[in-house]
């Protein structure tokens, strides 16, 4: 695998409806897009997904373009790599961190062994992994705060969310609007069995919020994801005991290291796994093992990404180890129709095909060329 020439575009993706979870609000997806382009016409397309603000973590856009740009493109553009993992170790020798940055680049050496190969990252990472990748995957839904923050515009959004199928109902939960949106959740998932789930991001205190907390352990939820900060590996842990709910970690688990300690704290076992957050998919393979080890229950979060960046989650949620149902939407939900520059779609039964062919493959050029803006190229 020879990268002959790398580009950058800034990816711009309005949003059907402000996203908005306890830390901060987004009106656009925009990524960066690594384009990695290989020998006879070969080519891999990898996207980092920070925001432009660090409300979820420290790692902003224009910090992974910089570093992408100035210190990833130049170690990878014109040399010959045996794989994937290879282009992993050689981006993260001397840098501490910045797992969306490593990501893009990363991600787009996987795509392109995929475009190479006439295969999808599934299949990739079942070769590694030793096993046989499911062919769908059942999708689950993320609702935001409402903008108007009523209880029954979240009830509306859930009833509509319930009839077109999605396996599961998530909310964002902050201090204040965390029991009462329950119940507004709940109104709106009435005669139905559907689980109910909320994401906190980080939002709570521990001990101070134990009463919100324990509130919130009272109302049939299938797990309460990140309750705690991030770097709350011991309060995870506690709080894990501490509940009958499980809890589940997401920005938590930044990699092989933070999965290895919350294994040795007997910390939560249910986990969101979010392939950019982590820095890619070798670092994914790592944690992959460490969570089969210890038996935890995963699924597969989102930004939410492009159809671009949607690759890789989708390729994760096919493994056996993903137990529930994902944060994987159709496009539309998030960007509206014809938009997204690769189109995911989700049947009446709420499951998604994963793909088998890479996204340079699966790319739409038309909306590619409308969407995003050339940063520069190496050669």
């Amino acid at each position: 695998m020879r990268i002959v020439k790398a580009e950058l575009f800034d990816l711009r993706l309005p949003l059907v409806e402000p996203f908005i979870i306890s830390g901060g609000t987004i009106a656009e997806r925009r990524s960066l897009i690594v384009v990695l382009h290989g020998e006879d016409g070969h080519v891999g397309y990898g996207e980092s997904p920070p925001f432009e603000l660090p409300f979820y973590s420290e790692e902003t856009l224009a910090g992974a373009t910089q570093l992408t740009r100035d210190v990833f493109l130049p170690r990878v553009v014109g040399r010959e790599f045996s794989s994937p993992e290879e282009v992993d170790g050689v981006l993260r020798a001397g840098v501490r961190g910045n797992p969306f940055a490593i990501a893009g680049v990363e991600t787009a050496a996987w795509d392109l062994e995929a475009h190479i190969r006439g295969v999808g990252l599934a299949h990739l990472l079942g070769e590694r992994l030793g096993e046989a990748p499911a062919k769908s995957i059942p999708c689950g839904v993320a609702l935001g705060i409402p903008e108007d923050r009523r209880l029954g515009t979240l009830t509306a959004r859930v009833y509509e969310a319930v009839g077109r199928g999605y396996r599961r109902v998530k909310i964002k939960v902050a201090p204040g609007w965390d029991v009462e949106a329950v119940k507004a959740a709940r109104a709106g998932m009435s005669g139905t069995d559907l689980p109910l789930t909320v994401d906190a991001n980080g939002a709570y205190r521990w001990p101070g919020d134990e009463g919100a907390l324990r509130a919130l352990d009272d109302a049939g939820l299938l797990y309460i994801e990140q309750p705690l900060a991030p770097d709350e590996l011991v309060g995870h842990a506690e709080l894990g005991r501490t509940l009958t709910t499980p809890v589940c970690l997401d920005e938590t688990l930044r990699s092989e290291s933070h999965a290895k300690q919350v294994v040795a704290l007997g910390g939560p076992r249910v986990w969101n796994i979010k392939v950019h957050r982590m820095g890619g998919l070798t670092e994914f393979c790592r944690i992959y093992a460490v969570a089969k080890a210890y038996g935890a229950k995963l699924w597969a979060g989102t930004m939410p990404e492009s159809g671009i960046g949607s690759q890789a989650p989708l390729a994760v949620a096919s493994l056996s180890q993903f137990v529930y149902p994902s944060d994987l939407e159709p496009s539309a939900r998030w960007f509206g129709r014809n938009v997204d520059v690769i189109k995911l779609s989700m049947d009446a039964g709420g499951m998604m095909a994963v793909p088998n062919q890479s996204a340079g493959r699966l790319l739409d050029a038309g909306r590619f060329r409308a969407a995003a803006r050339l940063l520069g190229g190496s050669t």
